[in-house]
């Protein structure tokens, strides 16, 4: 599908990353549900996920839902690197195309905060929640903030990216620099590689759901009726429609640098950035995902004096979390529920 034209954006101005380099004109792009009440306090950040756009998130926002913007100020940023946000595709050179700097889940959350200060005068969040990198963005939060998140709900996401998790993305990287189209980043939208989409398609194919789900055939319940039709269907359509080459290996490189451990003040400390922690967290890994498996979650959260993990039951892998199934998304909408009718937790000043 293409692009959705309906976000609104933030204009950070000279923004300076962890690495030194500095986008100039930067934008962070966002979209709003809700309205924000007299005393802001119902405010929810809910960041997006690798490839994702604020569109792909709304599956978790309803009436009916936990994220009931008839209660709830909701605020979806757009991530850095995801075409609508500064990006690679968008950025002027000389940090155009692959030249686009690093950006890691501090400087996002950075800019994020900017937009939730800034803009909305905020100081406190009810809650901060998201998806696989946007439970990336969440955790780090929850240590570059202390001051303002009274609670935090990752799922299907970690703290740190793991060694495994890094073989994987790695993986991508080299199946989509492999097709000469890709020409150190200088393809064109008339030549796009799309040899290397294929591939980092596929590649994406044995990882996104688990080994239960293709024996079971789970994807007949998503409309596909073949094993075939499914791959081409389903994941090279999805990164062929709409996502730029470069953006992706953008966001990659953010994902594979996840690490709360790398805000600034913890020197590289991971253990010590999670004992930082205040507030409430809710970890919700899904039983068989491949990149994010319950025992990373279960590993942090010994750390966090108020976490927790409840994992989500079933063999639909990472996509768990990704809206497309409504038992597990009832699984997720519940433990956010739950999580917003306790009292929420800020360090003191």
């Amino acid at each position: 599908m293409p692009a959705p034209t309906d976000a609104e954006y933030f204009e950070l101005g000279d923004f300076t990353l962890q690495s030194g380099s500095t986008l100039r004109g930067a934008r962070l792009a966002y979209k709003t549900y809700g309205a924000l009440n007299d005393d802001k306090s119902n405010v929810i950040v809910y960041p997006t996920w690798y490839s994702g756009w604020h569109t792909d998130n709304e599956w978790l926002i309803g009436d009916d839902k936990a994220l009931n913007p008839n209660d709830w100020f909701i605020i979806a940023p757009n991530m850095l690197g995801n075409g609508l946000s500064s990006s690679p595709s968008n950025t002027p050179p000389p940090y155009d195309r692959a030249r686009f700097p690093a950006v890691t889940f501090y400087v996002q959350v950075e800019a994020q905060y900017r937009l939730v200060t800034e803009k909305f005068g905020v100081s406190r969040i009810a809650l901060v929640t998201g998806w696989s990198m946007g439970a990336g963005q969440t955790y780090q939060w929850a240590v570059s903030h202390p001051e303002m998140v009274e609670r935090a709900a990752p799922f299907c996401g970690s703290s740190i990216t793991s060694p495994h998790n890094k073989v994987f993305l790695e993986s991508l990287e080299f199946a989509l620099k492999a097709d000469a189209a890709y020409a150190d980043g200088d393809y064109t939208p008339e030549a796009l590689p799309i040899k290397g989409l294929r591939a980092f398609a596929r590649v994406y194919s044995g990882w996104g759901y688990s080994q239960a789900f293709y024996w079971e055939e789970e994807w007949r319940a998503l409309g596909f009726t073949s094993f075939d039709d499914f791959l081409y269907g389903f994941w090279e359509n999805f990164f062929r429609d709409g996502r730029d080459p470069n953006n992706l290996l953008a966001m990659l490189r953010t994902w594979h640098a996840g690490d709360v451990g790398n805000t600034p003040g913890f020197d590289g400390d991971t253990e010590k950035a999670l004992r930082s922690i205040v507030c409430p967290l809710l970890a919700m890994p899904a039983e068989k995902d491949l990149y994010f498996p319950p025992e990373d979650e279960q590993w942090a959260t010994q750390f966090i004096a108020n976490g927790e993990v409840r994992v989500i039951p079933g063999i639909w892998g990472h996509f768990a979390g990704g809206g497309a199934n409504d038992v597990d998304t009832a699984f997720i909408d519940a433990g956010i529920r739950d999580l917003l009718s306790k009292p929420g937790a800020v360090a003191s000043d």
